[in-house]
């Protein structure tokens, strides 16, 4: 993007070296809620506003298909939210978003499919809730003022209760559906229960754990 050129002029200058008409570029910069500055100079963006000019770019075309790399990096929390939802509304138009990024908490509210490469060879490539069931234990952790009582009802064999709090429970080998209907028929009250499942920062460093160019080595202990 060329700083002395107003965001508008440049979306045009794109346009024309691509057969696409004046419309389409004021569509996409009310698209990317960029109309009100489409005077101004790039150069006086700021690095959320150059990204929504980045997005506009991209989508004069009209594509079906949207690659994007790393576009939340510097962003402030409005921005990032922003690009969330932005994202999310392609996808639910129906075209595929293909998003590269390392913000693995970012990832993990965005997108739905999981592609992971390490060294140039395929980790995984699978929807993200089955990436995050395959890692890790999940658990589930309750509180109640009767843990004693639920945690004598729910032992049994592959099921692991924990006592981590006085009023507190943490369990493996049930899910909180069975969980509830357990404390139900028992008449134990609940006061919270929660399915508790690995990141997918944990997932990712899991998947990769082979797959690094450049291992830290851990600090010599003194």
């Amino acid at each position: 993007m060329h700083p002395g050129r107003s965001a508008r002029s440049h979306l045009l200058a794109l346009a024309a070296t691509h057969g696409i008409g004046r419309a389409r570029v004021q569509e996409v910069l009310e698209l990317t809620g960029i109309e009100a500055v489409a005077g101004k100079r790039v150069g006086t963006f700021s690095m959320g506003m150059g990204q929504r000019l980045g997005l506009a770019a991209a989508l004069l075309g009209d594509p079906q298909t949207v690659m994007l790399d790393e576009p939340i990096n510097g962003l402030d929390p409005d921005g990032i939210v922003w690009v969330r939802h932005f994202l999310r509304s392609l996808a639910a138009e129906g075209r595929t978003v293909f998003l590269s990024s390392h913000l693995m908490s970012e990832m993990a509210q965005t997108a739905d499919h999981l592609i992971v490469i390490g060294r140039g060879r395929l980790i995984a490539d699978a929807p993200m809730a089955d990436v995050l069931a395959g890692v890790g234990t999940t658990r589930v952790s309750v509180k109640t003022p009767d843990a004693d009582r639920l945690a004598a009802a729910l032992s049994g064999p592959g099921v692991t209760v924990t006592s981590v709090a006085r009023d507190e429970l943490e369990i493996t080998g049930l899910d909180a559906e069975a969980i509830a209907v357990a404390a139900r028929d028992r008449g134990v009250l609940l006061h919270e229960l929660a399915t508790h499942t690995a990141s997918l920062e944990e997932a990712y460093l899991s998947l990769t754990d082979t797959a690094l160019d450049y291992a830290a080595v851990p600090a010599a202990t003194r």
